[in-house]
């Protein structure tokens, strides 16, 4: 089976090793990271050659105090209003770097929505719908995978909410 030929190939990260288990079709994508690229995810859409609006970045935020996954396509930013009202809270703003990376177990600009060392309260743009497959971080700068949007949202549990803003 491909996924499980090209987990072997990668290392293997927490969250190919969690659709792996799950049993999820998807596929991974390895790219040579560039540290001098000014976005990680502009990087993995032209690596890849892929359409940003197909890319989605993985940002965690706090809302009311509370760390929240927010995943958004690369070609736009996070709105923080839309994000709080999408899971009720009131305030919404970027979470320290630091507890990002401590809390999901991944480094930044490797962040995977995917096999977090805590599960978070996930929200996933509801643009993600219009496609049949997005590439989301597999858990390391330079990995993506790419799996259907209502897997992604079956497997972290995800709200759909438009919280992306062009």
């Amino acid at each position: 089976m491909a996924k499980k030929q090209k987990k072997s190939q990668t290392g293997g990260t927490p969250a190919t090793v969690a659709l792996t288990g799950a049993g999820v079709a998807f596929t991974l994508h390895a790219y040579d990271h560039d540290p001098s690229h000014p976005s990680y995810g502009d990087e993995a859409a032209e690596a890849m050659g892929v359409s940003p609006e197909r890319v989605f970045k993985t940002l965690v935020a706090e809302v009311d105090g509370e760390l929240t996954v927010a995943v958004v396509p690369v070609a736009g930013s996070l709105d923080l209003k839309a994000l709080a009202a999408a899971v009720s809270g009131k305030r919404a703003v970027m979470a320290d770097p630091a507890a990002a990376e401590r809390t999901t177990g991944y480094v930044r600009g490797g962040i995977s929505p995917l096999g977090q060392r805590k599960r978070l309260r996930t929200v996933l743009d509801d643009s993600a719908s219009a496609h049949a497959t997005i590439c989301v971080s597999a858990g390391r700068r330079g990995l993506e995978v790419e799996l259907s949007p209502a897997d992604l949202a079956a497997l972290t549990s995800a709200t759909l909410a438009p919280i992306g803003r062009e």
